[in-house]
């Protein structure tokens, strides 16, 4: 599975409106730059400008086309690189099929409850319900 980065947003923060400028040239210089904004504001210490970015590096379209085309089997058939988990069979000449015992390959199965004996049933006639 692929990982890409789409999208990218940024928030910059600058003493002054210069200094704000000088953020928005620098990421000019990325292609990628889709938006920029300089907001100004201020609080009791005084004023200062927040800078905030948008950078798109593709789509999921783009990124979907980028990739080798799968070539899909004719008439709906499995392509034979593919891992079927299904039960091993053979197809004979005559064309019958014969399928081995997959039971004869597991393990003999043990009881783990075996040894338990069952306890004697209790009363429940104090039960309010």
């Amino acid at each position: 599975m692929a990982k890409e980065k789409l999208f990218t947003k940024e928030r910059w923060f600058a003493d002054t409106h210069k200094e704000a400028e000088e953020i928005i040239a620098e990421a000019k210089e990325n292609d990628a730059l889709t938006m920029q904004k300089i907001h100004e504001k201020h609080n009791s210490k005084g004023f200062y400008f927040l800078v905030d970015l948008d950078y798109v590096y593709s789509t999921p379209k783009e990124e979907m086309e980028k990739r080798p085309e799968k070539e899909d089997a004719p008439d709906g058939q499995m392509n034979m690189d593919e891992v079927h988990e299904g039960l091993p069979y053979q197809v004979e000449p005559d064309g019958s099929v014969s399928m081995t015992n997959a039971d004869e390959d597991l393990p003999e199965f043990e009881d783990p409850f075996a040894d338990v004996e069952a306890k004697e049933e209790v009363s429940d006639e104090k039960v309010p319900f």
